[in-house]
């Protein structure tokens, strides 16, 4: 069976909108950080090839991982170094379940992040 160019457009639209829409949790996911940390936090996404890498700085400009969150996907993991992510995926951006849960109960600390 071949994909038609209607069929396979129809696809790459349908990714699109799922890393866009993953972008905006990640945003609202920054906002939630922000919200529940200390004052002088601050929460930024860089985005790389496969992930937005949510970028925590502090008020003595310190810079750290919080999380990584897979552009495509929208899995999100705890960070093992400033490169990577640790293995296994701790919430799911597309699960409207997890993706509350995070909005309300996400920790500027990260402690959400450990496995559960």
């Amino acid at each position: 069976m071949t994909t038609t160019f209607t069929e396979y457009s129809a696809q790459q639209e349908a990714k699109g909108n799922i890393a866009l829409a993953v972008l905006g949790h990640t945003y609202a996911l920054c906002e939630a950080l922000r919200h529940n940390g200390p004052d002088g936090y601050e929460f930024y996404p860089e985005t790389g090839k496969k992930y937005h890498k949510l970028i925590m700085t502090d008020t003595g400009g310190g810079r750290s991982v919080h999380c990584f969150i897979d552009k495509n996907t929208g899995e999100v993991y705890k960070s093992a170094s400033w490169k990577a992510p640790a293995k296994g995926v701790r919430y799911d951006l597309r699960l409207i379940k997890d993706r509350e849960w995070l909005l309300e109960n996400a920790d500027w600390a990260g402690g959400y992040l450990y496995a559960r």
